[in-house]
Protein backbone atom coordinates (compact mmCIF):
# COMPACT_ATOMS: atom_id res chain seq x y z
CA UNK A 1 0.00 0.00 0.00
CA UNK A 2 1.33 3.38 -0.82
CA UNK A 3 0.56 5.91 1.69
CA UNK A 4 0.39 8.73 -1.54
CA UNK A 5 -2.95 6.60 -2.67
CA UNK A 6 -4.69 8.08 0.81
CA UNK A 7 -2.98 11.01 2.35
CA UNK A 8 -5.80 13.43 1.33
CA UNK A 9 -8.15 11.28 3.30
CA UNK A 10 -5.89 11.05 6.00
CA UNK A 11 -5.38 14.74 6.20
CA UNK A 12 -8.86 15.13 6.66
CA UNK A 13 -9.23 12.33 9.27
CA UNK A 14 -6.21 11.44 10.74
CA UNK A 15 -7.75 9.02 13.50
CA UNK A 16 -8.86 6.67 11.01
CA UNK A 17 -4.63 5.84 10.76
CA UNK A 18 -5.19 4.85 14.55
CA UNK A 19 -7.01 1.36 13.55
CA UNK A 20 -6.30 0.81 9.72
CA UNK A 21 -5.56 -2.80 8.84
CA UNK A 22 -2.56 -2.06 6.36
CA UNK A 23 -1.50 0.37 8.58
CA UNK A 24 2.20 -0.91 8.92
CA UNK A 25 2.30 -0.98 5.09
CA UNK A 26 1.38 2.26 4.50
CA UNK A 27 4.32 3.67 6.14
CA UNK A 28 7.15 4.19 3.85
CA UNK A 29 9.64 3.50 5.95
CA UNK A 30 10.73 2.21 9.55
CA UNK A 31 11.52 5.46 10.93
CA UNK A 32 7.91 6.78 10.25
CA UNK A 33 6.30 3.69 11.84
CA UNK A 34 8.59 4.11 14.96
CA UNK A 35 7.70 8.08 15.49
CA UNK A 36 4.25 6.69 15.42
CA UNK A 37 4.42 4.41 17.92
CA UNK A 38 6.92 6.84 19.82
CA UNK A 39 4.16 9.45 19.67
CA UNK A 40 1.51 7.77 20.29
CA UNK A 41 3.59 6.59 23.71
CA UNK A 42 4.12 9.99 24.80
CA UNK A 43 1.20 12.50 23.45
CA UNK A 44 -1.87 9.92 23.04
CA UNK A 45 -3.24 8.71 20.00
CA UNK A 46 -5.16 11.72 18.83
CA UNK A 47 -2.03 14.11 18.47
CA UNK A 48 0.16 10.64 17.45
CA UNK A 49 -2.25 10.12 14.29
CA UNK A 50 -2.58 14.09 13.68
CA UNK A 51 1.53 14.53 13.57
CA UNK A 52 1.83 11.39 11.79
CA UNK A 53 -0.40 12.30 8.58
CA UNK A 54 1.39 15.36 8.31
CA UNK A 55 4.80 13.75 8.46
CA UNK A 56 3.59 11.53 5.59
CA UNK A 57 2.00 14.69 3.70
CA UNK A 58 4.91 16.83 4.17
CA UNK A 59 6.68 13.96 2.75
CA UNK A 60 4.95 13.51 -0.07
CA UNK A 61 4.00 17.25 -0.48
CA UNK A 62 7.83 18.33 -0.40
CA UNK A 63 9.08 15.26 -2.51
CA UNK A 64 11.33 14.48 0.89
CA UNK A 65 10.60 11.18 1.81
CA UNK A 66 13.99 9.38 2.78
CA UNK A 67 15.79 12.87 4.19
CA UNK A 68 12.76 12.73 6.15
CA UNK A 69 13.26 9.63 7.31
CA UNK A 70 16.94 10.75 8.31
CA UNK A 71 15.36 13.78 10.43
CA UNK A 72 12.93 11.13 12.41
CA UNK A 73 16.00 8.82 12.82
CA UNK A 74 17.92 11.60 14.23
CA UNK A 75 14.93 12.94 16.37
CA UNK A 76 14.01 8.90 17.87
CA UNK A 77 18.23 9.01 18.46
CA UNK A 78 18.32 11.61 20.41
CA UNK A 79 14.75 10.93 21.94
CA UNK A 80 12.94 13.69 20.96
CA UNK A 81 9.20 14.12 19.41
CA UNK A 82 9.04 15.07 15.49
CA UNK A 83 8.82 18.90 15.46
CA UNK A 84 6.32 19.41 12.72
CA UNK A 85 7.20 23.20 12.50
CA UNK A 86 10.91 22.83 12.37
CA UNK A 87 10.43 20.02 9.94
CA UNK A 88 7.89 22.14 7.39
CA UNK A 89 10.95 25.24 7.94
CA UNK A 90 13.39 23.00 7.23
CA UNK A 91 11.87 20.98 4.07
CA UNK A 92 10.36 24.07 2.77
CA UNK A 93 10.89 25.19 -0.56
CA UNK A 94 13.87 27.98 -0.99
CA UNK A 95 11.96 31.15 -2.22
CA UNK A 96 15.10 32.17 -4.06
CA UNK A 97 14.56 29.38 -6.17
CA UNK A 98 10.86 29.56 -7.11
CA UNK A 99 10.01 30.80 -10.11
CA UNK A 100 8.53 34.32 -10.74
CA UNK A 101 5.13 34.05 -13.12
CA UNK A 102 3.37 36.44 -15.01
CA UNK A 103 0.49 35.55 -17.05
CA UNK A 104 -0.73 38.24 -19.53
CA UNK A 105 -4.41 38.06 -20.49
CA UNK A 106 -5.76 38.25 -23.77
CA UNK A 107 -8.08 40.91 -24.18
CA UNK A 108 -11.48 39.63 -25.11
CA UNK A 109 -11.92 41.57 -28.26
CA UNK A 110 -9.51 39.03 -29.79
CA UNK A 111 -11.34 36.48 -28.74
CA UNK A 112 -14.52 38.13 -31.11
CA UNK A 113 -11.85 38.85 -33.50
CA UNK A 114 -11.28 35.43 -34.13
CA UNK A 115 -14.43 34.44 -34.18
CA UNK A 116 -16.14 37.04 -36.48
CA UNK A 117 -13.32 35.56 -38.94
CA UNK A 118 -14.65 31.82 -38.70
CA UNK A 119 -17.58 32.65 -39.45
CA UNK A 120 -16.73 34.25 -42.76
Amino acid sequence: MDYRHVIHALRRKPMALLNLAYRDQLFPREAYRRSFERLIEQTGERQACRVTAALLALAHERACEAELAESLNDDLAAGRLPDLAALNARFAPDPARLPEVTVSLTPLAAYDALLAGAAA
